[in-house]
């Protein structure tokens, strides 16, 4: 069997690996996914034990329709319909109340199940061939950047599953959204393309956003709802640390002109003293920064710098950023300094994998 399988030509291979209990990696418009039967506790333990990923993390069931959800809850919120109506395929996982076929193996032990259809051609074709929803968290080991690439999951993955379907690069690059619609009133569990402000317009009602977002992660022994809720996750080798301005982050970045360059330059002023310290002391260092700040960044240094994309089109940055996390991986870099954006719309899930990585690490440039 081939390790890794380009196209529509694996999907009955990939299938009849899933209905034997096998693990199947597996594109989808957000990452890379782990798959295994979403119904069969052992493939279940099987992913948590190919990603090193704690039992209480639960995984994301995906299926092929909207059609497919019924037999896998015990009630269907009119929340939830709205969303699938108005989002699927796409970028958004939904948590339901569990019916009994799903074990509490997939849900890590929870009552209820995170769910989501992918915007992805190849994928659906596989889920509909296998004939049983997959269960599929994200396709690396765990805590680390997240796949968006074939050759991602080979590296991380190799010798702990049976297949990779590669249908190239990925769209978007980071997690979908997930919100929680068990409750009173729907809550945000982790950001991603589907905005919080897309929620709210869909539902006709506030969505409430799960205070971990804000926090960083649920604290050690709290059991999470929802994958992704730790601390320090999609994390590259490195030290990683954001540098912002405190004007900045009290206008949510929302200023331009003379104003916003003579922010840029402190942030740029700021992690180039960084950088030249920290080559002082022999180590080797990298930088993150956008398109349009770029030509800041010209000093004196050997600093490995990355640009992750243009300030006014979060998608392109959430496109390159796991990317780069493994680019710098690979190049053996120690210490990371990247540029803070704006947490409005798409840049809120961008900033919530960026603070991740870091480990909540803010550095203020002006002081």
């Amino acid at each position: 069997m081939k390790t890794i399988v380009k196209g529509m030509e694996g999907v009955e291979e990939a299938a009849e690996v899933i209905r034997r209990g096998g693990l199947v990696a597996f594109p989808t418009e957000t990452v890379y996914g782990l798959g295994g039967n979403a119904l069969d506790p052992e493939a279940s333990r099987k992913i948590y034990a190919a990603k090193g990923r704690p039992s209480d993390n639960p995984l994301i069931v995906h299926v092929s329709c909207m059609e497919e959800v019924d037999a896998l809850v015990s009630a269907f919120p009119e929340d939830a319909r709205k969303l699938m109506e108005t989002f699927w395929p796409g970028p958004l996982t939904i948590i339901m109340p569990k019916a009994e076929c799903v074990p509490l193996e997939t849900t890590g032990g929870l009552n209820t199940v995170a769910i989501r259809c992918p915007e992805n051609k190849l994928t659906l074709a596989f889920i509909k061939a296998a004939e049983r929803p997959i269960a599929g968290p994200s396709a690396n080991t765990s805590g680390k950047p997240s796949p968006t690439e074939a050759e991602h999951v080979l590296h991380d993955l190799d010798g702990k599953i049976d297949m990779i379907l590669d249908d190239g690069p990925v769209g978007i690059g980071v997690e979908s959204t997930i919100i929680d619609v068990t409750g009173e009133v729907p809550t945000l569990l982790r950001p991603g393309a589907i905005t919080l402000e897309e929620l709210s317009q869909t539902l006709g009602k506030t969505v409430e956003v799960d205070p971990a977002i804000v926090a960083g992660g649920v604290k050690e022994g709290i059991h999470p709802k929802a994958p992704g809720m730790k601390y320090r996750h999609y994390a590259p080798n490195a030290c990683m640390a954001l540098v912002t301005t405190a004007f900045l982050k009290e206008h949510d970045y929302g200023v331009s002109g003379e104003d916003r360059k003579n922010e840029d330059r402190k942030v740029a002023s700021a992690i180039e003293h960084l950088v030249k310290k920290d080559e002082a002391e022999g180590k080797k260092v990298g930088i993150i920064c956008c398109e349009e700040t770029r030509e800041l960044y010209a000093g004196e240094y050997e600093a490995d710098l990355k640009v992750i994309g243009r300030r006014s089109d979060p998608l392109s940055m959430t496109h390159e950023l796991f990317r780069i996390l493994r680019e710098f991986d690979d190049d053996q870099v120690e210490t990371i300094y990247a540029e803070s954006y704006s947490d409005h719309g798409v840049g809120f899930a961008l900033m919530n994998r960026m603070r991740k990585a870091a480990g909540m690490t803010e550095l203020l440039a002006d002081v």
